[in-house]
């Protein structure tokens, strides 16, 4: 076994060398993720609102059931999507298991409670005089959501940061529903396990680092929203 030093040396030229392999797998993660976090923001976002303004019989439950989805192990998720989508189950006939297209089902359904769950927060400390005057000023109820929604934008702006990084870090459900199959369905999180189980210990690291650094500026952009949704609100 290499030395961690050379391991880390070797896992950053891959990077630097534009190895294709590699640059593959990543495209692949990115496209499946962003795909999945664009379907769900619409309909988390207006679930989040109608939690956060209406009132409706189930209303509590439905939270509850919303911040338990939360907790669920992804490959639990896996592996029901994963019986779903076999051919033994009831959308068998959709073929769509070991695609990527499996896969942005399954993130999908991981990021939607996180979704639903912030923006349902951020929507309950927003200034309802917000949508209150919109509705004296004559706006019907879309555009007085529109400005609603510019009034917490910041805090929409970290949900979908933290849901998008949610779900391209998972791996169970990608594992259950990819199949981790190269150039086509193999995502980081899944080629890192291959690889670290294959021995091939440089790409398990070097796409480790793309992870890492793609946390670090995930991070980084939730505090610069924080700061200025703080300094917003004054």
């Amino acid at each position: 076994m290499a030395s961690l030093t050379d391991t880390f040396v070797a896992a950053v030229e891959l990077l630097l060398s534009g190895d294709n392999a590699l640059w593959a797998i990543i495209g692949v993660s990115f496209r499946v993720s962003f795909s999945a976090l664009v379907l769900a923001i619409v309909p988390a976002t207006l679930i989040g609102f109608a939690l956060a303004y209406w009132r409706f019989p189930g209303r509590w439950l439905l939270l509850s059931l919303t911040h338990t989805l939360m907790a669920v192990p992804t490959v639990v998720v896996g592996l029901i999507l994963f019986m779903l989508l076999s051919r033994a189950g009831p959308l068998g006939d959709w073929r769509l298991l070991f695609t990527q297209d499996a896969m942005i089902i399954g993130q999908f359904l991981l990021c939607m409670p996180l979704l639903v769950s912030m923006s349902h927060s951020a929507f309950q400390g927003a200034d309802k005089r917000a949508w209150e005057t919109a509705k004296m000023l004559g706006a019907g109820p879309f555009r007085c959501l529109w400005v609603l929604m510019l009034e917490v934008r910041y805090a929409l702006y970290a949900c979908f940061i933290a849901a998008f990084a949610r779900i391209i870090a998972e791996v169970g459900c990608a594992m259950m529903v990819g199949g981790n199959i190269l150039n086509y369905t193999r995502s980081i999180t899944t080629a890192i396990a291959l690889e670290t189980l294959k021995g091939e210990y440089a790409q398990g690291v070097a796409l480790g680092l793309v992870l890492f650094i793609l946390a670090m500026v995930l991070n980084v952009g939730m505090g610069l929203l924080r700061g200025k949704g703080q300094l917003a609100s004054r």
